[in-house]
């Protein structure tokens, strides 16, 4: 019998109302043929009682706590979840299990609040899913060679669904959400944003990590290198969805308008050559030491100049500073991209969204760009407006 996972976000099983919601669609996928592994994220989200912003909460109080004891708290809100919609499932009428992390196979190295998947022994679901049951794993954790609880980070439910579709050999992946798929656009800033049916992995990639928060860039990844297709569906709403593959959707030159908020630039001007006797590079390294992350990097011999989330433009200033270089900042930017994969090669793309954006009076700080995007630096306060006029000149 093939194989199917499903996963169900924190959203999705916030109450028992959507939780019966999200049972029908296992129930469905069973008596299609599928043997079904489901992922669970915590319950809700912050204010209710086992979502993980909540259990966080819980020792903000505490100073010193370590990460790992931190890691084995917040693994309580995926294990409440499991249990809760194993016991929703058996109410339907399915057989079902709950498993956390560490009992469904998942290994992870040590990196406590980061966790990476080192690889999954899956034979436990595979016998549960073989005797008729519904595996329902915890999402979020997984065990370090060790022997230490782990969580992979924010997104984590999605990485471990990937990650068991491609260990399961799944035919797909399904991640259910309060959304009926991957938009053209923020459909709060753009309320005529449409659903897209197909998409590539390459192209979810960009919009994910360019800002859209549908689905975790990392579980597209994994899917990717195991060429599982994965689909983003509502769990309330009887829509498609859209479907993520290796497929190439059309000749569009822009697939969607992606973005973020929160930003800074950061920008270091020197009459003498930056990357003479390693200026430019003790820069980098500085900030590399406080674990600051750098975003649109542009270096030249008179200029270094980058984007970084606002809440660390002091930290990041001060670490120039201390190499006696000169720094301007810019705060409350913004960044708006447009993602395409059929961009690739082609001319004129870049001068039509300058174009469109010029033509709202828009200011660009900076741009950066790759195959499949380009993406403009600018004031926070411009980025609806911003994204609405990149959506019309696409005519997406």
């Amino acid at each position: 019998m093939p194989v199917l996972v499903q996963k169900f976000g924190g959203s999705s099983l916030a109450t028992e109302e959507r939780r019966r919601l999200a049972a029908r669609r296992v129930v469905k996928a069973v008596e299609q043929g599928y043997q079904v592994a489901v992922v669970v994220s915590a319950l809700g989200r912050r204010g209710d009682p086992y979502a993980t912003d909540t259990l966080l909460d819980l020792i903000k109080p505490v100073n010193g706590l370590s990460a790992r004891d931190v890691d084995l708290l917040l693994s309580c809100g995926e294990v409440i979840a499991a249990v809760v919609v194993a016991a929703t499932l058996q109410r339907a009428g399915l057989p079902a299990v709950p498993l956390t992390g560490w009992q469904a196979g998942i290994i992870t190295d040590q990196e406590h609040g980061e966790a990476r998947i080192l690889e999954i022994r899956p034979r436990r679901i595979l016998e549960h899913l073989r005797a008729g049951r519904v595996a329902v794993v915890a999402g979020f954790q997984g065990i370090s060679p060790a022997g230490e609880i782990t969580t992979l980070g924010r997104g984590g439910s999605d990485t471990t669904a990937a990650a068991l579709g491609v260990a399961l050999q799944a035919e797909a992946v399904e991640i259910y959400t309060d959304v009926n798929g991957i938009k053209t656009a923020d459909p709060s800033l753009v309320p005529s944003a449409k659903t897209l049916k197909r998409l590539t992995y390459r192209e979810v990639c960009e919009m994910a990590h360019l800002g859209a928060k549908v689905i975790h860039p990392r579980a597209v990844e994994i899917a990717m290198a195991g060429s599982v297709p994965l689909w983003v569906r509502s769990t309330f709403e009887e829509e498609e969805g859209t479907e993520i593959s290796v497929q190439v959707a059309g000749d569009r030159l822009v697939t969607g308008i992606a973005h973020s908020k929160g930003l800074a630039q950061v920008k270091v001007r020197s009459e003498e050559d930056l990357n003479e006797e390693g200026r430019a590079l003790q820069a980098l390294e500085a900030l590399a030491q406080r674990g600051i992350s750098l975003d649109m990097i542009h270096l030249s011999p008179e200029v270094l100049c980058f984007v970084v989330p606002e809440e660390r433009l002091d930290e990041a200033a001060a670490a120039l500073e201390e190499q006696g270089l000169a720094v301007e900042t810019r705060r409350s930017l913004a960044k708006v991209s447009a993602v395409g994969a059929g961009m690739r090669g082609i001319p004129g793309v870049m001068a039509r969204v300058v174009r469109a954006l010029s033509a709202e009076g828009i200011p660009i700080f900076q741009t950066s760009d790759s195959h499949a995007n380009i993406s403009c630096l600018v004031w926070e306060r411009d980025l609806a407006r911003a994204v609405q006029a990149l959506h019309t000149a696409f005519a997406l």
